[in-house]
């Protein structure tokens, strides 16, 4: 059995998120930094290049990715609520 491992998605909790306002509702979205990695990791993976390194650091996007993909598909928070909160710190 091998064990895949993974780069915690937490790491990039400072780094790698944004929220986006998408008309009246803010998204997590990846960084223009992250976004490039992950896009650099498919090439990679494409052609055979991936270190065990960058496999496991790509686990942990994906994972983050899919984290995402059902924050944003959950009922979204509303613009009003972020901009009081983030305006409060």
């Amino acid at each position: 059995m091998i064990t895949q491992m993974m780069v915690q998605p937490s790491f990039w909790v400072d780094s790698g998120i944004k929220l986006s306002k998408v008309r009246d509702i803010y998204l997590f979205k990846f960084t223009e930094e992250l976004q490039s990695r992950l896009e650099e990791f498919f090439e990679k993976k494409k052609a055979g290049l991936l270190t065990r390194e960058e496999e496991a650091e790509l686990a942990g996007i994906l994972e983050l990715d899919r984290i995402f993909t059902l924050l944003n598909a959950s009922r979204p928070p509303q613009a009003q609520f972020w901009e009081k909160r983030t305006t409060r710190c």
